[in-house]
């Protein structure tokens, strides 16, 4: 599943950044499978710390997958 149909009227700018930090954090969790409905999830989070004010790609994918990985 791609972040896209997640952002709504985002801006460019801001899709590249989220998708850039969405495919990172599918690396980081070892994600490969876009149809896996766990990719939904981490697509939230992602959308989810970036509103919460982070907005740096690298800073989002490592707080999403120390979030979302196992513990």
């Amino acid at each position: 599943m791609p972040i896209n149909p997640l952002l709504g009227n985002a801006n460019s700018a801001d899709v590249e950044r989220l998708r850039q930090a969405f495919a990172a954090t599918l690396k980081s969790l070892h994600l490969v499978d876009r149809n896996d409905p766990i990719c939904e999830t981490v697509a939230r989070k992602v959308i989810e710390i970036e509103a919460a004010g982070t907005h740096d790609p690298d800073e989002i994918a490592k707080t999403a997958a120390r979030e979302l990985g196992p513990n």
